[in-house]
This record gives structure tokens, C-alpha cells and sequence, in this order.
């Protein structure tokens, strides 16, 4: 954690840290697309991993020792309330808003965010300091096993509460991994509409469940996280750059499904889950110009944003 950043950011910088966190939460309900890019294009991605690495025994220590103002300090708390006050109202206002987009605009929807992750991925490689023979085989194992886990199908059944707990252990490592989608993870463990359903209905049962696992697995992975950052940063980088675009298999906006019944995604939100993809003039979307220019928005916002978080 960086202490003379904690204690110098103005309430204006608080309020910055909110709405890097509403981007985050935005990202995190849509299977495809991580709140961890978001985390890192904005700037405080390793201040998010270093402050969660803080919340350990240590902690307690200083606790114990100087008090709750001290260790409210040391775990970067001021930081900690910004963020996750934006995630929470991100995700409780824009659920409902984006699996309505899913449903009834899916090419539009996936072509923005195709564009997004593309110039993320651009964005982390420019981040590294060096390329060598280690880094390019990062690339290639990120790009590799984020392809590989984007063309799983899920057959899990995620009701039970104790496997509600355990999906929000595993998908908070990923929520906070650039390029790897938490809530993907949801899907492919078969909890995904048990979730984004119980935030939809404000299910207190579901959310805290799913809370609870969060929290388990932010204190177990961020740790290690923050260490390889701190030793291993420029292959760290590689591989999150592989991870960004191996996903780019599963976001391809035109898909079709490989069976006895083959389903097209249509402009009308038919099937958003579909098996193979496929060029957008063999499917009848008639939102070809409306893709592309959401595409290349995408694309362009994150250069803007890379730039305006330089100033700010």
C-alpha cells in the first residue's frame, strides 16, 4: 500500500477511486469481461491488490497496538469504502440493465466490450518494461488458457448455499485477474443466474453467501497476487495480457451453435450462449455498422480513459 497516497487523496480523488469502482462493478455482472481490466486501464490496480494484501495478522497487530485509526490506515480502509461503494452500486443498478441488453441486444452489447478487452490487451503490453523469450511465452500460455477456459460449457447446477459460497471464492480470483471474467467463472460453475437472479431480486440470502466467499478468496489470492506483482511484475504482465486476448474467443459477438438445433444470436436477444463463432454475414443481425461502431468505442475508451487517469 502506498500510505502517502492513502493519506494525501482528497475527497475529490475518493470520489474518482467510486467511479473506477462503478466501472468495475459494471464489468464484473457480464461473463466475458473483468473488473480487473477495469482495475488496471484506470490506474489502481496494484494499489487494489497491495491494500488487499494488507488485511492480515499484521493487521490485527497494529490494531492492537495503535489503535483503529492506525489500522484503518494500514489497510488503506478510506480507499477500501470508495471502491466497493461503487462496485455495489454499479452492480445493484446495472444488473437488471444489462441482462436486459443481453436478452435483446447481445451483438450490440458484445461488440462494445470485444473492443474493450482488444485495447485493454494493447494497453498491458505497452505497460511492460522489457520483452524476452519469458515474456512471449507468457503471452502465449495466457492467451492459451483463457481460449481454453472461454470454450468450457458449464453443467453445474449452483444453488445449494455452501456451493453459492465456494463460486464466489473461485470467481473473485478472477474478478480481480485482468482478462479473466468472474463472471464467467459464474457460468461456467453453474451459478451465474443464481447470482445475477438473488442481486436482481435483492435476495439478502444469496448476496451475502456470494459476499462471504468473496471475501474468502480476496484474502486468500491477494497475497500472492501483490508478490508476484512485486518480484515477477513484467511476466505477471505477459501472461494478463494472454489472459485479455484469449478471452476475445468467448466475446466474438456472432456465434452460432454446433448440433441437431442450430441457434443464431439475433438482433432480437435469441441465445446469447452459443457454441462456435462464426463472421457476422452469416448471421441475420442487420446491426453490422451498429457493431462496428460500438466496436471501435470501445476500442477508443480505453486510450481516453488511460489518458484522462494520467491527469488525474
Amino acid at each position: 500500500m502506498d500510505k502517502i497516497k492513502n493519506e494525501k487523496r482528497t475527497i475529490t480523488g475518493y470520489l474518482m477511486i467510486m467511479f473506477r469502482g462503478m466501472g468495475m462493478g459494471a464489468a464484473d455482472v457480464v461473463p466475458g469481461v473483468s473488473g480487473g481490466t477495469i482495475a488496471f486501464i484506470t490506474g489502481i490496480y496494484e494499489e487494489l491488490i497491495g491494500s488487499l494484501s494488507n488485511i492480515n495478522l499484521n493487521a490485527l497487530r497494529v490494531l492492537s497496538k495503535e489503535g483503529i485509526r492506525s489500522c484503518w490506515r494500514y489497510i488503506n480502509g478510506n480507499f477500501f469504502v470508495a471502491l466497493f461503494l461503487g462496485i455495489g452500486i454499479s452492480v445493484l443498478s446495472l444488473a437488471k440493465i444489462l441482462v436486459y441488453l443481453l436478452e435483446h441486444y447481445p451483438v450490440l452489447l458484445w461488440s462494445f466490450f470485444f473492443g474493450l478487452v482488444l485495447s485493454s490487451a494493447i494497453f498491458v503490453l505497452r505497460s511492460m518494461d522489457k520483452w524476452n523469450f519469458y515474456a512471449f511465452i507468457a503471452i502465449i500460455v495466457g492467451t492459451t488458457v483463457a481460449a481454453l477456459i472461454s470454450s468450457l460449457q458449464s453443467t453445474a447446477d449452483g444453488g445449494a448455499y455452501w456451493y453459492i459460497v465456494l463460486s464466489g471464492a473461485i470467481a473473485i480470483c478472477a474478478m480481480i485477474l485482468p482478462g479473466i471474467s468472474g463472471a464467467f467463472i459464474l457460468v461456467l460453475l453453474g451459478s451465474y443466474h443464481t447470482i445475477i437472479g438473488g442481486i436482481k431480486d435483492f435476495n439478502l440470502t444469496i448476496i451475502g453467501l456470494f459476499a462471504l466467499g468473496c471475501l474468502i478468496g480476496l484474502l486468500s489470492f491477494s497475497r500472492l497476487l501483490n508478490y508476484l506483482f512485486a518480484h515477477y511484475k513484467n511476466l505477471v504482465l505477459a501472461l494478463l495480457a494472454g489472459f485479455l486476448f484469449g478471452s476475445l474467443w468467448k466475446i466474438w459477438p456472432w456465434k452460432e451453435r454446433v448440433g441437431e438445433s442450430p441457434l443464431i444470436v439475433h438482433s432480437d436477444g435469441r441465445e446469447v450462449w452459443m457454441d462456435q463463432n462464426v463472421w457476422p454475414e452469416m448471421v441475420a443481425t442487420g446491426q453490422l455498422w451498429g457493431a462496428v461502431v460500438l466496436a471501435v468505442s470501445g476500442f477508443l475508451l480505453v486510450f481516453v480513459v488511460e489518458r484522462f487517469g494520467a491527469k488525474n
